[in-house]
């Protein structure tokens, strides 16, 4: 399996913390030296690693943003 490569561009925000020392974070990420997108995923306190999660295009970021403003939480 390739390794994958990435680079934290800029950390946005802490979601969440878990009791194990891992953190939800919203942070703008460069996937195998491609154009940095929004990523949400749990990530270590070091970030060597990283658990599932999901990327955004700054069009999806907004779209949720819209989405989310509607909801009444």
């Amino acid at each position: 399996m390739a390794e994958i490569k990435f680079e934290i561009q800029e950390e946005i925000g802490v979601i969440s913390n878990s009791g194990k020392g891992w953190t939800k974070e919203l942070n703008l990420v460069s996937w195998n030296n491609n154009a940095p997108k929004f990523d949400l995923r749990d990530w270590s306190s070091n970030h060597e690693k990283m658990g599932k999660g999901i990327t955004l295009t700054n069009e999806d970021l907004k779209a949720l943003k819209d989405l989310l403003n509607e909801m009444n939480l």
